[in-house]
């Protein structure tokens, strides 16, 4: 496990930027750098995809006592920052990922809620583009796809 929590924060300092180490990456952002702060960062980068009672989970198993409501702050303030993203699909809690900085979306599983990263499908940032953006100027696209995953499919087809 240390080694895919080495390999996500990674990924996040080589999306986000020169920073060598998480604690450096709080600081350029301007964000002050807390044992809690951290243990979040680390906490999503080793389970991407994961609920803020997750975080809280592992972050209470690393460093001790901590309250949900001090969970949702640091995670708040790591979105807002751009260190972190927020994904909430319909009828599911909101998720945080440490892949920040590209142009991709995801796949869940109707069944056991699975899911994963998939890059997007065509073109960079944003990927779709609106038959009317309204006036809009359109710097992202998320795109959910839903479906059954290969372990549930082959449950289904076994049934």
């Amino acid at each position: 496990m240390n080694g895919q929590i080495f390999e996500s924060i990674n990924n996040l300092i080589y999306y986000v930027g020169v920073a060598t180490d998480p604690a450096d990456l709080l600081r350029q952002r301007g964000i002050q750098v807390t044992a809690q702060r951290l243990a979040v960062v680390r906490a999503v980068a080793g389970q991407p995809h994961i609920t803020a009672d997750g975080v809280a989970e592992v972050v209470r198993a690393e460093i001790g006592a901590i309250s949900l409501q001090s969970v949702y702050d640091a995670l708040g303030v790591l979105v807002a920052e751009g260190l972190l993203r927020r994904i909430q699909p319909a009828g599911s809690p909101a998720r945080f990922e440490d892949r920040v900085g590209d142009n991709h979306h995801h796949l869940i599983c109707r069944v056991c809620g699975r899911l994963v990263d998939v890059d997007c499908a065509v073109g960079a940032a944003p990927c779709l583009t609106a038959v009317d953006d309204m006036g809009y100027e359109i710097d992202e696209a998320e795109v959910i796809y839903w479906g059954l995953c290969p372990g549930c499919s082959a449950t289904r087809r076994s049934s």
